[in-house]
């Protein structure tokens, strides 16, 4: 939802942060063991495999994706596939598929697993990426197999599940969660298609071991594909209030009937825990001794509207909406 910034302040006109202090703060490195070696068994896979799925978040389509898949993975056909396209605002999506191209990803879709949108054209341009590219050391075998791969959290296990309901009229496969990390091995092949004979191979979500910004890392982390504590709940829902504000998507005004749009983390948070009655008593030492006093549970609520904004609730959002519009970075250290 897009509002006029003057139906949303008191005053004339609002003055957002430029820039996002990143003074103290810092993205959590998360790589844990299961992505080192789900790394490697992908690549000691890779001779079984005859086309790759990258699939990615399409809020951060220009940022975020781990540069070692190309690196590793980089002979193989390849589709990349920008899931949650639901959550996303596709506004200036004919420049994200430029910008794409001009990285030299000609094959791109946008999807929404859970509701099957565009899913059914993967295996049809999947086949077509096959059909032009030599199968290496897989001889005259008539069925195919996919490796399906990408950072945690970004639907592949969903696009899997729809990729079955669509070909196969069956139910789920792989498990799916919300949190990072569900899938934590290379597991056995699964069926997607009769016609053509075609199985995926599910794999653990893999960051990079050093994030290339901590802007990405926030990104990342606003997309859930690290663990929210690593970050901080409250570091997280200021730099989605900065990021929503800077872009006019004041969608969370309405949905938390505030009075106006605001540039505060803790006005922000402080009513949305009244509003949701999330309070805590904290005791307070004065000079006749201690009282407890009701104070915002300010981290429950940062939470809630981080989980929020990651249902949809707030509005569609497109986190490099920066880079699209060439835009310097956001993030400052003082």
């Amino acid at each position: 939802m897009t509002l006029a910034p003057r139906a949303l302040c008191s005053t004339a006109q609002a003055a957002w942060r430029e820039n996002f202090l990143l003074s103290g703060r810092d993205v959590a490195r998360w790589f844990p063991g299961h992505m080192a070696k789900g790394l490697k068994k992908m690549k000691s896979s890779l001779k079984l495999v005859d086309c790759i799925i990258e699939v990615h978040d399409a809020r951060i389509p220009l940022s975020g994706r781990n540069p070692l898949f190309q690196e590793t993975l980089g002979l193989k056909p390849h589709l990349l596939v920008l899931n949650k396209m639901d959550l996303a605002d596709l506004t200036e999506q004919q420049k994200i598929m430029q910008r794409l191209e001009g990285e030299g990803l000609k094959n791109v879709i946008f999807t929404n697993c859970l509701k099957d949108e565009n899913v059914k054209q993967i295996i049809p341009m999947v086949t077509e990426l096959m059909g032009s590219s030599p199968r290496y050391h897989r001889g005259e075998n008539l069925e195919y197999c996919i490796m399906v791969i990408g950072v945690p959290n970004v639907g592949k296990s969903s696009l899997i599940n729809s990729l079955r309901r669509q070909h196969l009229r069956k139910g789920k496969a792989a498990r799916v969660g919300g949190e990072p990390g569900i899938t934590r091995a290379v597991m056995s092949r699964i069926q997607v298609s009769e016609r053509p004979l075609m199985f995926l191979l599910d794999t653990p979500g893999v960051l990079a071991p050093r994030i290339e910004s901590v802007e990405t890392g926030l990104k990342l982390a606003l997309c859930g594909t690290v663990l929210d504590h690593l970050v901080g709940e409250e570091t997280m829902a200021d730099y989605l209030l900065f990021t929503l504000n800077r872009h006019q998507r004041f969608g969370y005004v309405q949905h938390y009937g505030l009075g106006s749009a605001c540039d505060s983390i803790e006005r922000v948070l402080k009513s949305v825990a009244v509003k949701l009655g999330k309070t805590q008593k904290v005791k307070v030492l004065t000079g006749t001794g201690d009282v407890n006093v009701v104070q915002p549970d300010y981290p429950a609520a940062a939470r809630d509207f981080l989980h929020t904004f990651r249902r949809g609730l707030l509005g569609p959002v497109m986190l490099d909406l920066d880079i699209l519009r060439g835009h310097p970075p956001a993030e400052t250290v003082p």
